[in-house]
């Protein structure tokens, strides 16, 4: 495989792994809503929408950090980290606020990313023995 094909490949799954991280959710969030009650459904579907903006902000903006100078992309690096950070405990606060007693249905919503991830990866290195063959 060329550089250009691996580069084609991996901008195709950053893109697609928003997608699947909210099919995924859905998914269990529909699951969830027959099992539980549909507030609980709610927020594991909210934890997977966060945790695919959340991933498709990191990915914006470390590209655009990347274009920059090394002092310049320094900075704006760790100020987009803190907002990051900032925002999600922020979320979790409301979380804890008014729905204490089903946070771990968020939480869970927001590791549906972590599936994602593991499928990806063993996507590609299924991917990967097919062209050492």
């Amino acid at each position: 495989m060329t550089t250009n094909q691996t580069s084609f490949e991996n901008e195709r799954i950053l893109h697609r792994v928003p997608l699947e991280v909210l099919g995924l959710s859905l998914i269990i969030s529909i699951l969830i809503l027959v099992l539980f009650d549909p507030l609980t459904a709610l927020l594991f579907f909210w934890g997977g929408g966060v945790s695919a903006l959340n991933f498709i902000w990191l990915r914006k903006t470390s590209l655009n950090i990347l274009h920059r100078n090394k002092r310049k992309a320094l900075t704006l690096g760790i100020f987009f980290y803190i907002l990051r950070i900032l925002l999600i405990c922020s979320i979790f606060f409301i979380i804890i606020f008014f729905l204490s007693e089903r946070i771990v249905a968020f939480v869970a919503g927001l590791s549906t990313i972590i599936l994602i991830f593991l499928a990806e990866a063993g996507r590609a290195l299924a991917t990967q023995s097919k062209w050492k063959r």
